[in-house]
């Protein structure tokens, strides 16, 4: 377990166990994101009172590693706990880092982290496959979704 200088007193960060999976399917279906590729040994968690209270996962692909299903439960919103966990995963991250994010707010939120917009095409092969659907969105419907790398073009 780490305690973090910047989380409330009371929270701490840790690698996620087993018995966390309810909860962190719980928090990304009440976010409405993807819950296709939980696993729960890539995700790290913020626990308060005995209670997960935010998830974030670092996914693995061949080049690149994708930050994603960071939640912070809506109770514990706006005392830094996403800050402190996207923090942690991007110093966890051992490959270029990249994500999807959905609107202007994950924009402006993730850009303060360090992350720049990039097009779908200058992602990684996997990526790419990964978020062709969203690309495509985007594209037609205007979904405004943003691929993001972490520092630039590569770490």
């Amino acid at each position: 377990m780490i305690q973090m200088v910047g989380l409330p007193d009371g929270c701490v960060l840790r690698p996620a166990v087993q018995a966390d999976q309810k909860m962190i399917r719980r928090l990304v279906l009440s976010a409405f994101l993807d819950p296709t590729q939980l696993r729960w040994f890539q995700f790290w968690v913020i626990e308060a009172s005995g209670q997960v209270v935010a998830c974030g996962q670092l996914r693995a692909f061949p080049e690149a590693q994708e930050l994603g299903s960071l939640v912070v439960a809506k109770d514990w919103r706006g005392r830094g706990l996403g800050r402190a966990l996207t923090h942690h995963l991007i110093q966890q991250a051992d490959r270029p880092l990249y994500l999807e994010c959905l609107g202007e707010q994950l924009t402006q939120f993730y850009s303060q982290m360090g992350f720049v917009p990039v097009d779908w095409r200058s992602l990684p092969p996997s990526l790419q496959r990964k978020f062709a659907l969203s690309a495509l969105a985007a594209r037609w419907f205007r979904v405004p979704v943003r691929f993001m790398v972490y520092g630039g073009v590569g770490r």
